[in-house]
């Protein structure tokens, strides 16, 4: 697949030029091809203008037509999963066997949404027919369902440069809903992010779609970004990323003189409780276990357990010293961009000022600006509490151990926590019972409780929440992952005594769709 480095308006190569900037190989420090123009002001002008134009028409297909375009969509990504793999690794050095499976989340989400669609009940339809006759005032006609926010921009992440990026859940979640979707690429990864733009731009065509239900802009910093979201026709934001720009976008979005939603995935340290239970049951498969995953993808996901909060006992010294080895022997890790190791390497300084370090890894580094060491560090309960910064996340290879003494300690530490996208626990059932008053704590604190399994790897399913209180998003109330995730991008609307041949086909009498339905309170009857 030919790299024109253009943002695509509408299905075309833009022509003007913002600027230009180049990826970079993270494993050799290289540029790579193509050069990248950035979108001027009036390209990105004319990508609202297109989704804009775009709406109206994308909002009235069915579900099936949708269904059939993310269908497309999917089959094009599989069609070129090598490729984009290869790219993709190029971009980030991520492993190629870990990209080429994420190009199978990316378009199996896609298939995912494109069932809700075609069957169609997600709209939410609710029907409470007209009582002429009640007292002491007749009910009119009233019926509801969820409708398209309209033209959504959605921003690339860094460390997903699939599943969350061009084609990655936020959009096609939007894309289901019904809602045109602009999407300011990530500069890190240019390459991977022209090529899935192709490829929803080529399903549009194919689709027979307004060319504006779909386009991708480029920019090396954040002008694009910045006037994306404050465009009068933008009805909604998503992103995924650090807590300093996602609060940069919330902020942009609530004072515009129009506010809009602006739907972020930012920091969160994932709590791991260790109740008593589960040292007893084998130190070492738990050190090992945790190693695994607060260095998956060299600790750059952000489910990575960041803080682990464990009880004194002989077999938590066993504990220690096992994680402490495993760390000490890491090779160093390659991280997404030089701003993210430098980031790494100012955070991690930091917290080795505050608290013990336990153990860090003793290979010499060579000069390479994105390489980094494995760090374990340590503190009590007390530090913890006093220090609130600690429960913090650090992006990258990191983990802070946090040394409790009993039920009590773990309440405590629970309580003082902001809001996390997961919080797990491990031990056995006796534990459980022993502490269903943390479990309470922590349904409040984060969007997912596990028990007995790390936080890293998010199922894309009808079920999974991925999300959580501030600062983990910027709204708990809904998921960036799994089908729950369309309901970021639609808004109830109510029809009051209209004719039925003015209604959508999901508030008509003879429900033609043969989605479930709630009529006057009541479970439709399936006829």
């Amino acid at each position: 697949m030919e790299l024109l480095g253009k943002s695509l308006l509408g299905g075309k190569p833009s022509t003007g030029d913002g600027g230009c900037f180049q990826a970079i190989d993270p494993s050799t420090g290289s540029k790579l091809n193509p050069v990248f123009c950035s979108a001027t002001p009036a390209e990105v002008d004319a990508a609202v203008q297109l989704a804009a134009e775009a709406s109206s028409s994308y909002a009235k297909i069915d579900g099936k037509a949708k269904a059939a375009f993310l269908r497309r969509i999917a089959d094009g990504l599989d069609a070129h999963k090598e490729e984009l793999a290869e790219r993709a690794h190029q971009e980030t050095a991520l492993p190629i066997p870990r990209l080429t499976g994420e190009v199978g989340r990316t378009s199996g989400q896609l298939r995912l949404f494109a069932g809700v669609v075609e069957e169609g009940s997600w709209v939410n339809a609710r029907i409470d027919p007209a009582l002429p006759d009640r007292q002491p005032l007749p009910r009119p006609d009233l019926r509801s369902m969820l409708r398209p926010l309209g033209p959504v921009v959605v921003f690339g992440a860094s460390n997903f440069p699939l599943a969350f990026s061009v084609a990655g859940g936020d959009t096609a979640s939007a894309l289901a809903a019904g809602c045109p979707v602009i999407v300011k690429a990530h500069p890190a990864h240019p390459g991977t992010s022209e090529m899935v733009g192709t490829i929803i731009a080529d399903a549009v065509a194919a689709e027979g779609l307004a060319p504006g239900a779909f386009s991708l802009v480029f920019d090396g910093g954040v002008e694009a970004g910045t006037a994306l979201v404050k465009h009068p026709l933008v009805r909604a934001v998503a992103f995924t990323g650090s807590l300093r720009a996602g609060r940069s976008l919330m902020d942009l979005a609530a004072f515009r003189p129009d506010p809009i939603p602006c739907f972020t995935e930012m920091s969160s340290g994932n709590p791991v409780f260790v109740l008593p239970g589960a040292l007893r049951k084998g130190p070492g498969a738990l050190a090992a276990g945790l190693f695994g995953s607060f260095t998956l993808g060299a600790g750059q996901f952000c489910t990575k357990p960041g803080v682990v909060l464990f009880p004194e006992s002989p077999e938590a010294t066993t504990f220690v010293e096992e994680l402490g080895k495993l760390v000490d022997e890491a090779q160093p890790y390659t991280l997404l961009t030089p701003g993210i190791a430098r980031e790494y390497g100012r955070a991690t300084l930091e917290r080795a000022a505050e608290v013990k370090v336990a153990a860090t890894a003793a290979r010499s580094n060579p000069e390479h600006q994105c390489r980094v060491n494995a760090q374990l560090f340590a503190a009590d309960l007390d530090e913890f509490l006093a220090k609130h910064e600690l429960a913090d996340e650090i992006f990258g290879p990191d983990t802070l151990l946090v040394r409790c003494d009993g039920t009590q300690d773990y309440i405590e530490a629970a309580r003082a926590l902001d809001g996390h996208l997961t919080a797990t626990i491990f031990g056995d059932e006796e534990d459980l019972a022993a502490n269903r008053e943390l479990i309470q704590i922590l349904a409040e604190k984060a969007g997912r409780l596990i028990f007995n399994a790390f936080p890293t790897g998010v199922e894309v399913c009808h079920a999974m929440v991925h999300g959580g209180p501030y600062p983990s998003t910027s709204d708990a109330r809904f998921t960036s992952v799994g089908t729950l995730a369309i309901y970021r991008f639609a808004r109830p609307v109510c029809f009051q005594g209209f004719p039925q041949a003015l209604l959508p086909a999901e508030l008509q009498d003879g429900n033609p769709l043969g989605i479930r339905r709630l009529v006057d309170g009541k479970p439709e009857k399936e006829s």
